[in-house]
C-alpha cells in the first residue's frame, strides 16, 4: 500500500461534500391548485370552449417594498458556518445590516444605510459570498482531480 497523503484526502473528502447537491423540496398548495381547477371549470362553462380565463401575470420574486427584513443567506454545506445578512430598521428610521455566522452567532452589524443602500449591501456580499465560494470549491475539486491523478501513477 502506498502512503497517501492525509491532505489529499481530507481535500477529496471536502471536495465529495461540495459535490453533493443540497436536498430540495416543493411545497405545493393542493387546496389552492383545487380552487384554481374549480375556477377554470366554471369559468370553462360562462364561456365557450375557444376562450381562457385571463390570468394576470405576477413576479416569480415579489417586490420587496420595505428593506425591513431583507434576508440572503450564503452558500456552504454547514449551516453552522453559513453567512447571513438580515436588514432591520432602526429606531432612527435608518437600516441596518446585521451579518452572522451560523445561527448563534452574535451579528457585526453595517449601518447606518439608506434602504436601497441596505439592499444593494446584502447583494452585493451575498455575490461576492457566492463566487468566492465556487472558486474554493472548483479548487478543491482541482485538487481532488490531482491527487487522484497522482495515485495512479500517470504523474
Amino acid at each position: 500500500m502506498s502512503d497517501i497523503d492525509p491532505t489529499d484526502q481530507a481535500l477529496a473528502t471536502i471536495a465529495s461534500i461540495f459535490e453533493r447537491p443540497e436536498p430540495g423540496f416543493a411545497v405545493r398548495d393542493t387546496e389552492a391548485e383545487a380552487v384554481a381547477a374549480d375556477e377554470y371549470a366554471v369559468a370553462d362553462e360562462h364561456h365557450g370552449a375557444d376562450e381562457h380565463p385571463v390570468v394576470e401575470e405576477q413576479p416569480l420574486v415579489p417586490e420587496h417594498t420595505d428593506a425591513d427584513g431583507y434576508s440572503k443567506v450564503g452558500p456552504g454545506p454547514m449551516a453552522a458556518i453559513r453567512l447571513k445578512w438580515t436588514v432591520h430598521r432602526g429606531d432612527d428610521g435608518q437600516y441596518y445590516v446585521h451579518e452572522t455566522i451560523g445561527e448563534q452567532s452574535a451579528p457585526v452589524v453595517s449601518g447606518p444605510m439608506s434602504s436601497e443602500a441596505a439592499v444593494q449591501f446584502v447583494d452585493e456580499h451575498e455575490s461576492e459570498a457566492q463566487r468566492r465560494f465556487e472558486l474554493l470549491r472548483s479548487e478543491i475539486a482541482g485538487r481532488s482531480s490531482l491527487a487522484d491523478y497522482e495515485r495512479k501513477g500517470e504523474a
